[in-house]
This record gives C-alpha cells, sequence and structure tokens, in this order.
C-alpha cells in the first residue's frame, strides 16, 4: 500500500478538517435558531459579562463561555431590568427570547457568531482524534478516525450548535489521553496535568461524571497488572488509589472552584440560596438539603452552585421527558431507544465498516489457539493497549447508563461514545486487514473499505444542509425519519427560516404555525402569520398551516400505559397530504 509520510498525513488532515470546517459554515446559512440554544446564548454571554450565574445551571458554563465571546465584541443589550432576569427562577426561556430577538439587538449576526466557536471546538476535537489515533498506532488509521468523523451527519449536525454534546466528547476524550499518561508515569507534572484536563471534562457537561468509574476502574486494573503479586500487588493498587483520588483533588481545587467562582462573583449569596431553595425542593433529599444549605456558605459556594447544576441533571434524567419514538409517546424510557437510534443515525456503511472491524478481530482471536496462560496474555494486552482499554471502559459505562436512564431526547446525548468508536474502528481494520498474509484477500478487504468509505462520504454529502434531519437507509432517508423520532434527532426548530422561503416562493398571504424550536416565528413570518396555536381542525378557518414534526409526531401517535396527556390532537391531518415541506422538519399543509 501507499506510504504516508508525516507531510502527507498533515496535508490530508488538513483538508479533511478544513472541508469538515465550511460544510458546518456554510450550511448555518440559512438555520434558524435551535430550542436550546435559546437559553444557552443568553447563559453564557450573561456568566463572560456579568460573573453571574443564576441562568442555566444545570449545566456547566465552559461550552457556553465559548459560544459567548464573539458577542462581547457586539453592541449588545441584555434584559437585566427584565423579570427573567431580576425576579424569574432560572428564566433561561424568557431571557433568551428578551436577549435575542426583543432588545433590539441584530438577531441574525449573534446567533451566526455564537455558533462559530462551536464550530471551531468541534474542529480542535477532530485534530484530537487524529493525534490521539496517530500517536497510538500511526498515520493511516488516524487519517481514517479522521475521515469518520469529519463526515459524520451527528458531529456535524450538532457541532454547528451552542450547546454542550459535542464539548462532552472533547471533554471524554482530553481526560482519558491524560489520565493514560499519568498511570503510564505519575510524575507530579503528568498528575497536575491530568488533575486539569478531569477538571475541563467536569467543566463541559455533567454527564462526563461517568468519567470517574471509568478512569478509576482503569487505574486499579493498571495497578494490578503491573505489579508482580503479592504484598506489592496490593500496596500498588493502594498507590494508584491515592494518587487518582489526588488527581480528582486537583481537578476540584484548579478548575471547578475557580471557574465557578469567577461565574459567581457578582451572583449574591442571597440570590443564590433562594435560587437554590427554589429549584431543589427542600425536605426531598439528604443530597438536596446538604446543597441548600451550603449554597450561601462563604469559599465553598462556588462548589456548592456546581453540585446544584449535578442534581440538577441527574433528576433530569430519573424524572424523564414527554417524547414521541416509534408511533408512541411516554414520559418514561424506551432501553431500546438509543441503540436504535445508533442504528438509523449513524450511516449504513458505517455499521458495515464496524461489523467488517468486528468480524475479522473474531477471526483473529479464533485463530489464537492454544494459550497456556490466557491470564498473562490479558495482563500484557492491557499493558500494550492501556488507552484503548480506557476507552472502551468509558464507552461501556456511558452506553449502559445511557440505556438504563429516563431520558429519551436524542442520539446527541451518546455523542461523547462516537469518537471512540471511529478510534477503535480505525486501529482494527489496519491492524486486522494488514496482518492477514494471503495477498487476494487483503487487496480484496482493503476494496471492500475503500467502497464502504466513499460511500460513507456521499451519504454525509448529500444530506447537506440538513443534518439535524439525517436517518439513514435502514430507514427510509431523512425524508422518513420522523416516523421513528423527533426532537434532536430530526426537528429541533432547524427549518423555520425555510418556511420563510416557501411562503414566500409560493406567494402565501397567511399562515398558521404550531412550532417547536428556539426562534421567533413571528419575527421571520411578521405579517404573514395567522395563528401560533393549532391543536383542534375546528380552530381554523381552513388555509395554509404548518407544523413542526415534533408537535405532529406527539400529537397523533399512541400513548404508552400510564400516559394520561392526549396523544391524538392531530389525527384529524391524516387525512391531508401535506402540500410540502420546509427542509424535513416542518410539515406544511393547505386546507383549502
Amino acid at each position: 500500500m501507499f506510504k504516508f509520510t508525516n507531510k502527507t498525513t498533515n496535508i490530508i488532515a488538513g483538508i479533511l478538517l478544513l472541508t469538515c470546517f465550511l460544510v458546518c459554515i456554510l450550511s448555518i446559512r440559512n438555520m434558524s435558531l435551535t430550542m436550546d440554544e435559546q437559553a444557552h446564548i443568553p447563559s453564557g454571554y450573561s456568566y463572560l459579562r456579568y460573573q453571574d450565574y443564576r441562568l442555566n445551571p444545570e449545566h456547566p458554563p465552559l461550552a457556553k463561555d465559548l459560544s459567548a465571546i464573539p458577542l462581547l465584541f457586539m453592541d449588545l443589550k441584555f434584559p437585566t431590568e427584565h423579570t427573567c432576569w431580576t425576579d424569574d427562577l432560572n428564566g433561561q426561556w424568557t431571557c433568551g427570547k428578551q436577549f435575542i430577538f426583543e432588545s433590539g439587538n441584530n438577531s441574525e449576526q449573534m446567533i451566526f457568531w455564537s455558533r462559530v466557536p462551536m464550530i471551531l471546538s468541534l474542529i480542535l476535537l477532530g485534530w484530537f482524534i487524529f493525534f490521539w489515533t496517530r500517536k497510538l498506532v500511526g498515520n493511516k488509521p488516524a487519517l481514517l478516525a479522521l475521515l469518520l468523523f469529519s463526515f459524520s451527519p451527528t458531529m456535524i449536525a450538532h457541532g454547528r450548535l451552542v450547546t454542550t454534546d459535542i464539548a462532552a466528547a472533547f471533554g471524554a476524550l482530553l481526560a482519558s489521553y491524560f489520565w493514560v499518561n499519568f498511570l503510564k508515569k505519575p510524575n507530579f507534572k503528568n498528575i497536575f496535568i491530568a488533575g486539569l484536563a478531569l477538571g475541563i471534562a467536569l467543566c463541559l457537561k455533567f454527564s462526563l461524571i461517568l468519567l470517574l468509574p471509568s478512569l478509576g476502574i482503569t487505574a486499579i486494573i493498571y495497578a494490578i497488572v503491573k505489579s508482580k503479586g503479592g504484598k506489592a500487588k496490593t500496596k500498588e493498587v493502594f498507590r494508584y488509589i491515592g494518587l487518582s483520588a489526588l488527581v480528582g483533588i486537583i481537578a476540584v481545587i484548579f478548575v471547578i472552584w475557580p471557574v465557578y467562582q469567577s461565574h459567581t462573583w457578582n451572583y449574591s449569596a442571597e440570590r443564590q440560596l433562594s435560587d437554590t431553595a427554589g429549584i431543589l425542593t427542600p425536605g426531598s433529599n439528604f443530597a438536596n438539603n446538604i446543597a441548600i444549605w451550603l449554597s450561601d456558605k462563604p469559599i465553598i459556594r462556588p462548589v456548592t452552585h456546581y453540585a446544584l447544576g449535578l442534581l440538577m441533571a441527574t433528576q433530569r434524567v430519573a424524572g424523564g421527558n414527554t417524547v414521541y419514538f416509534m408511533g408512541e409517546v411516554s414520559r418514561n424510557a424506551w432501553p431500546q431507544y438509543f441503540p436504535i437510534m445508533y442504528l438509523l443515525k449513524a450511516p449504513l456503511s458505517f455499521h458495515l465498516l464496524s461489523i467488517l472491524a468486528l468480524a475479522l478481530w473474531l477471526v483473529s482471536f479464533k485463530k489464537k489457539k492454544g494459550l497456556k496462560k490466557p491470564k498473562a496474555k490479558m495482563s500484557n494486552w492491557f499493558k500494550g493497549h492501556l488507552a484503548e482499554f480506557s476507552l472502551l471502559a468509558f464507552f461501556a459505562i456511558y452506553w449502559f447508563t445511557s440505556i438504563i436512564g429516563n431520558l429519551n431526547i436524542g442520539v446527541r446525548h451518546v455523542i461523547p461514545a462516537f469518537p471512540i468508536v471511529y478510534i477503535l474502528i480505525s486501529i482494527g481494520l489496519f491492524k486486522f486487514i494488514g496482518a492477514i498474509k494471503t495477498k487476494k484477500i487483503r487487496i480484496g478487504l482493503w476494496a471492500l473499505m475503500g467502497v464502504l468509505l466513499v460511500w460513507y462520504v456521499v451519504s454525509s454529502l448529500l444530506a447537506f444542509p440538513l443534518y439535524i434531519s439525517y436517518y439513514n437507509e435502514l430507514a427510509g432517508g431523512s425524508e422518513n425519519g420522523y416516523k421513528y423520532a423527533v426532537d434532536s434527532n430530526y426537528d429541533w426548530g432547524q427549518d423555520l427560516l425555510r418556511l420563510r422561503d416557501f411562503v414566500e416562493e409560493k406567494g402565501i398571504e397567511e399562515i398558521s404555525v404550531f412550532y417547536f424550536g428556539g426562534d421567533d416565528v413571528k419575527r421571520i413570518l411578521g405579517d404573514k402569520l395567522k395563528m401560533s396555536w393549532i391543536h383542534r381542525e375546528e380552530e381554523l378557518n381552513h388555509g395554509w398551516i404548518a407544523i413542526s414534526a415534533t408537535l405532529l409526531q406527539e400529537g397523533r401517535a399512541q400513548a404508552v400505559p400510564g400516559f394520561n396527556q392526549d396523544t391524538t390532537f392531530f389525527n384529524w391531518l391524516n387525512d391531508y397530504e401535506p402540500a410540502g415541506r420546509a427542509g424535513y422538519s416542518i410539515f406544511i399543509y393547505n386546507l383549502e
């Protein structure tokens, strides 16, 4: 095979990252504000501008901070006199509407420039995937991992938005990388850097708290396999447990505490206590009571605000969310939700590459007969593949908790697992195909991999610019994806500007809209907006109506047992064929 020099590899990697960047920038040109961006944009700006963390405490600040940096250089008015800031409890949604649409600011510029740093963070994630894979196994697997990343519809879809999902993927890799360095060489420098990396990860998304068990397990097993046995093994295990605890302490003292201290500098202790008590029900459980009691205490209250967010996130997962999934509506989760979403939202060619890598691994494993000392072999494998084990441990724990959790609102919640798969598949394919001695079989497998990669790239480019709604061929393509799941899988409010284009193209004088998203319908449609709340047919005087797929599917589905809300209020629309769609996510009907 053609040998990739470092220079050639760097050029190809640069082209892939530039392509990903351009696809993201060009595809947001006509994309309206999505649901969570309405809360994240004002929150990030308020953190940096006012050092006040009253908005959106259920997410850590760093990703939102990043998005807000360009806004600091714009002459913006923030609704500090509005009740959403002065009186409301976590008035993030109202503040978002006020800040972005109703304060005289340039909404389009704000939305665009707040997304640019997120795209840059996506590119940073891609580079880190390339960097680590290259360090582990060389140039070719690193380029393959980067290609899988750069053309991933899911990565592109959510890497353009002001959310925390891509940041979480970066944080997971960053913490894992420096954790492996610390385990291999536990000097002060590596311990301190591992603590900083872990702290950064924990300030990117609360779900990354799952790094703690995965990294802890990795440390204990590494301590066991690197020592010879007996008392020395026990001593080594406790040594690594102590060092791991030190890494955690560094994360809190040198990252979490100062980050939250700077974000709560002008957030009064009285207001923090009031907000915490309002968000967490006093007397409901011990953790809530402790968080409320500590929320106004000097020195400790920044860390307490972190604890508040963590409690909010875990309680949100436990509480569930009203979701449509494959013809049903429920507030409780389906255990098959994330596996099916992963199956349908990632390109089919990617799944075939995964199967190919797994099949080659099984064949390779089967050929290794006569292993007299399997424990010794496993120990040697672990020592030589510490990074891969660390990634696999986090992957397994993250997927397990996602499946048993009670929150099914999008495949984006398992995005931190995607880069791990890209890295492991790339390592596996090159390792196992390269080890095949029969030249014809080896060439045939390289050719098969090439065909699948071309299919992968083409399917991604054909999805442009509607990446949020992407579904693969198993779902019947993006056009039919709404039948399986909506919300951030399909319809997050991104197509409202395309609805405006449809209205103008058809010369429609007025239209009723039932919209799910973060943008302002009145701002986009102006005087052509007739009504913005539709349920029953008798509420309309007929004419044109537009309905977001999320609301449409939740209104013509079957309620699971125990779900007592109406899920049939849009069944009457089954008698009508849509006159068109805005993107894929907004269905448009003409009832005249």
